[in-house]
């Protein structure tokens, strides 16, 4: 797969880290343990979707467009980052909102709501769980083409193939320096919400014949949903990327035990594995994603469904910036109560 054939812009000068976290491993007692650092990716607080946004945003410009429009939820990371290209590339932003919890949306919060403010995002729409997004954010875009605007829509996470791009150059990227570094992967895990990364890393892994299976933590929809989500996405992005030959159906599994009672919803375990990474190896997990797949992780390695002889890099998605607007979960007097 050539990838240099795409347009990008680079929002991250170097490779983000791959580093061991031989304290967690030790405290589970099971697989030794990697993380690659994609939570230290460039924008404002970084994160996956800016590996997305290097490949959409080039494709905004390339088409004239002065606003960048997109779709999130009310704490949303992928929202966040664009409105931090938008700033980079002296673009507009305007953002849809979902309340995917009744009542969420606090134009006051701490997290990313204030980000959002902070960055200067132009609009806010915030519309109930269900509502059309693709029609709302239509109807921006109309509303700026009356204006004599050109505004640029990007799905919801980045997740379309076009953007799923940035997880097949990370598949590469992960390749290497597993090569540079003599690095055995045996397993990848990562959260799996809107499939562009879970995706965008199959069909990366599965194109270069590395043969490092991806368990894949779901954060919201139930498992058989999930897997045909990522498996439809993982085959229009092999294709778009110019692979050989199409991402099989088995080399997509989604578990859903840890996503509790629903998106963005907390759970013991999530809480646990949250505390759990920063007092071992002082690293910032969020409550919605990276805190649900690391709850997968410890009850993977803790159960041994995760084998001792394994070596198994936990991809860190970011969403750092949330744990600001949950301190009342989170916090040591949450736990004390």
């Amino acid at each position: 797969m050539n990838l240099a054939r795409f347009e990008r812009r680079r929002y991250t000068p170097h490779p983000t880290a791959i580093e061991a976290m031989p304290h967690l491993a030790r405290e589970l007692g099971g697989a030794r343990l990697l993380i690659k650092r994609d939570d230290l990716l460039g924008l404002a607080g970084g994160g996956n979707k800016t590996r997305k946004l290097e490949f959409l945003v080039a494709d905004a410009l390339a088409q004239g467009a002065d606003t960048l429009i997109t779709v999130g939820a009310v704490q949303s990371n992928h929202c966040r980052l664009t409105a931090a290209a938008a700033v980079r590339e002296g673009l507009k932003c305007q953002l849809v909102l979902e309340q995917r919890v009744p009542g969420s949306y606090h134009a006051d919060a701490s997290g990313n709501n204030f980000l959002f403010d902070l960055l200067g995002v132009e609009k806010i729409e915030v519309v109930d769980l269900g509502a059309d997004l693709a029609g709302a954010m239509a109807a921006m875009q109309a509303a700026l083409a009356a204006q004599g605007r050109r505004g640029y829509i990007i799905p919801g996470g980045g997740s379309n193939p076009l953007g799923s791009l940035g997880y097949v150059a990370c598949a590469e990227e992960i390749l290497q320096q597993a090569f540079e570094q003599s690095l055995r992967i045996d397993r990848i895990v990562v959260a799996s919400g809107s499939a562009g990364t879970h995706a965008g890393l199959v069909a990366g892994l599965v194109g270069n014949s590395a043969g490092i299976p991806v368990t894949g933590i779901n954060v919201r929809r139930p498992r058989a949903e999930q897997e045909a989500n990522v498996h439809k996405l993982a085959v229009e992005v092999a294709a778009f990327a110019g692979a050989s030959a199409p991402v099989p159906r088995d080399a997509i599994v989604c578990r859903d035990e840890w996503v509790g009672p629903g998106y963005s919803l907390p759970t013991p375990e999530m809480i646990a594995a949250v505390r759990l990474f920063a007092a071992t190896e002082g690293v910032l997990l969020d409550p919605v994603y990276t805190g649900k797949a690391a709850a997968g992780l410890i009850a993977l390695v803790r159960s041994g469904e995760i084998s001792r002889d394994e070596q198994v890099l936990f991809l860190h998605t970011g969403g750092s910036p949330v744990l600001y607007a949950n301190q009342g979960i989170l916090g040591a007097t949450a736990q004390a109560a």
